[in-house]
């Protein structure tokens, strides 16, 4: 089998990269989209905190006096948040893979508590829309913005496969590209619900919502197709 081209919509740390190095992949890396953290005050903090990405808890810790809500529980999506919240000396009393996930479980079980939502201006509406709907008390800080930016690929460019990490990453790759052939490695559904309305079919799913698990079905992936 011919080397596999391979196109990252984000750039990966030096370890994920080397994973593609020992499989003598072909790697190409572009951020499709850029993180900006707000300034926010820390004033309205309700009991229990809310983080539904990684990007929530860096900002987080750039803002003044944040060490102060240490002490807080902290309800949180996906594993490299918990984790990244508790290198930072949080202690996380509830994770799951998914934000729908998260909302049954506060909602069935955590429906008395009150707690700030952390998130991001592109954030979904599962969250937001469980807890109001059952009547729960919250409010929600923007504490970073995810904004769109888009990159024309060369036509001379040719990919077997493209990795996605966010549905924002997909419109921005969408803006200036098409999607033709390619496998499509996805982080998690809603990643890839955004490529399913009519752009393909050709889409592989982590089995947990992680750049690593991203990178771990790509290799196996092609591994399969060798044999």
């Amino acid at each position: 089998m011919s080397q596999v081209n391979l196109l990252s919509t984000k750039t990966l740390s030096a370890e994920q990269r080397q994973v593609f190095l020992d499989a003598d992949m072909d790697l190409l890396e572009q951020d499709f989209i850029e993180i900006k953290n707000n300034l926010f005050e820390l004033d309205k903090i309700n009991k229990n905190l809310i983080f539904s990405s990684q990007n929530a808890v860096l900002s987080l810790i750039e803002q003044n006096g944040w060490e102060a809500l240490k002490t807080k529980s902290v309800f949180c999506v996906g594993i490299k948040t918990k984790e990244l919240l508790e290198q930072n000396g949080f202690t996380v009393d509830v994770y799951l893979d998914y934000a729908s996930e998260l909302a049954e479980i506060i909602t069935l079980i955590y429906n008395k508590e009150s707690y700030t939502f952390l998130s991001g201006n592109l954030r979904k509406e599962t969250l937001p829309e469980a807890l109001k709907a059952s009547g729960i008390t919250f409010n929600e800080i923007e504490v970073y913005e995810t904004k769109l930016a888009p990159f024309k690929i060369s036509e001379q460019e040719k990919f077997d496969g493209i990795l996605f990490f966010s549905p924002s990453a997909v419109e921005s790759y969408l803006t200036n590209n098409k999607i033709k052939n390619e496998i499509c490695f996805c982080v998690g559904t809603t990643t890839a619900k955004t490529l399913e309305t009519n752009k393909t079919k050709n889409i592989v799913i982590a089995q947990t919502p992680t750049i690593e698990e991203v990178i771990e079905e790509v290799i196996e992936y092609y591994k399969t197709e060798s044999e």
